[in-house]
């Protein structure tokens, strides 16, 4: 039976059996080669979540300023790693990893807390952190605090925000005119785990005033909705420009501790209508009205309705090249 005829299970049993010598091959070819910087993640073909986004965004701008990158290798003279949460291959690393090259582990949750449940993620994330990290990046005051309330205690733990492509997510050059119209409200997510705010949503959707509000939901959920207008996963110019084309975001996830969600509607220049939970107020500041339950959300939003101007004017988000130059303060100790 060829390696394509295989069943799925068979297939990826062959690949994992085959991962060390791939790495080693890997490794041996790598000694005479060099870069500014390792990365450390395993990407997923977008449409795709919040850390792949941001990885692939701080990536870009650093080597918009001439650095070479090299992904999930430490080549002969390479000298700083970052390392992204849980989500690489951790005995690659170790394979890879050496004691004169800086290491930054990138982390975000606590994921027990995101998920709602332990699945000893948590715990990996410290074992991996004592193993290689020299520093600790942390997305949000939120994640900071809670992992050492919990007794999560990483490396030398810095904050640096998380930051959006400016070139895909900008406010856009005319902002929208609501007046004589319903307001239209968006919200985005691209896992279909329910503390994401299917609830609110929901809740949302048995309640919505259809001479008020026009709701779209864009990315994966398992809510069945009567009212609110349903999109498939895009890429990110096309959410971007779904963005742009709304008045409000409502952010409804539980303790997101960085949603890039958010910060992307935000960076489109949308207010938003926010879960006073995780690292949500941190990100929206005066650029919104947060809310403690959907039974809020109709009085929210009708006040972010007559406020849409002075919102707006208030939201401010990290810039990207500002967080790179952080990044880099980090990675060169």
């Amino acid at each position: 039976m060829s390696l394509r005829t295989k069943p799925r299970a068979a297939v990826v049993h062959t690949r994992r059996l085959l991962r060390p010598a791939r790495t080693y091959v890997d490794w041996m070819s790598s000694r005479r080669d060099g870069a500014d910087l390792s990365v450390f993640h395993e990407y997923v073909p977008p449409p795709s979540g919040g850390g792949h986004q941001f990885i692939r965004a701080l990536s870009r701008e650093l080597e918009s300023r001439g650095l070479t990158l090299e992904s999930n290798r430490i080549s002969g003279s390479t000298k700083t790693c970052l390392f992204n949460s849980f989500n690489f291959d951790a005995g690659r690393l170790r394979r890879f990893a050496r004691a004169d090259v800086r290491m930054v582990h990138r982390v975000d949750g606590p994921i027990g807390v995101y998920r709602g449940f332990d699945d000893g993620t948590d715990r990996r994330i410290v074992e991996l952190n004592r193993t290689f990290a020299h520093a600790t990046v942390f997305q949000s005051c939120y994640s900071l605090e809670k992992h050492a309330e919990l007794g999560l205690d990483l490396r030398e733990p810095v904050l640096i925000p998380n930051a959006t492509d400016p070139a895909i997510f900008h406010p856009p050059t005319v902002s929208l005119d609501s007046a004589g119209r319903r307001l239209r409200v968006i919200a985005t997510s691209w896992s279909d785990n329910p503390r994401k705010g299917s609830d609110v949503l929901t809740w949302l959707d048995a309640h919505l005033d259809r001479d008020e509000l026009e709701v779209t939901f864009a990315g994966r959920t398992d809510a069945r909705f009567e009212r609110i207008r349903v999109v498939g996963p895009l890429s990110s110019h096309e959410l971007a420009g779904l963005l742009r084309e709304h008045d409000v975001y409502l952010a409804a996830s539980r303790d997101d501790p960085s949603s890039n969600a958010l910060l992307e509607a935000l960076a489109c220049g949308l207010p938003a209508a926010f879960l006073r939970s995780g690292g949500h107020p941190e990100l929206v500041g005066e650029g919104g009205i947060g809310f403690d339950s959907a039974e809020e959300l109709p009085a929210v939003l009708r006040r972010l309705r007559g406020e849409l101007g002075e919102r707006r004017a208030a939201i401010r988000v990290p810039e990207l090249a500002d967080v790179a130059d952080r990044y880099l303060d980090v990675l060169r100790g």
